[in-house]
């Protein structure tokens, strides 16, 4: 038990982490003169994220369970999930951030990451997170209950994204 803890407990520091990275970037785009899109949205998804990893960490120590070839198989599927989520920063720098802001000039990220991948931070990042957070802790009742709520509003989110950048990709072609 204590090393599935200790395991979360570095991956939330990192996940944290990331989100000093957004806040940082948030407050240069307002300043920038980006708007902000989907805002309830945008909460309703932070506060899922959270409490996701709550009810999994939950469920680990409720239950008891302890380190084995799930919590395994979890790890490695937050550890390539982090590795995307850093792939995806690196990407797009500056605009990255949890939330929807689009700047007044915003350039469409080309690189072969976004060309080959539709959305890399939500299917490379956050739904393998949280398989991978279901795994680790054994949290089966958090993946029946609160995962499919989650992919609700992340496909609401992904719906936003599409209509709110569809202009900017029509200027490409």
């Amino acid at each position: 038990m204590l090393l599935v803890n200790l395991i979360f407990i570095i991956f939330f520091i990192v996940r944290l982490y990331s989100l000093s990275i957004s806040i940082r970037n948030e407050k240069k785009l307002i300043r920038d003169g980006a708007v902000q899109y989907g805002k309830k949205n945008s909460i309703l998804l932070s506060i899922l994220h959270v409490l996701f990893y709550f009810s999994a960490i939950f469920e680990a120590n409720y239950f008891f369970y302890t380190w084995d070839s799930f919590s395994s198989l979890g790890f490695i599927i937050m550890l390539l999930a982090y590795i995307a989520l850093f792939w995806v920063i690196s990407q797009l720098k500056e605009i990255w951030t949890v939330k929807l802001y689009i700047l007044p000039n915003h350039k469409i990220n080309t690189s072969i990451l976004f060309r080959t991948i539709k959305h890399p931070n939500y299917f490379l990042n956050i739904l393998p997170e949280l398989i991978g957070v279901v795994f680790l802790c054994h949290a089966w009742n958090t993946l029946i209950y609160l995962f499919p709520l989650y992919l609700l509003v992340l496909c609401i989110r992904i719906y936003q994204e599409e209509k709110v950048m569809k202009p900017l990709f029509n200027q490409l072609n």
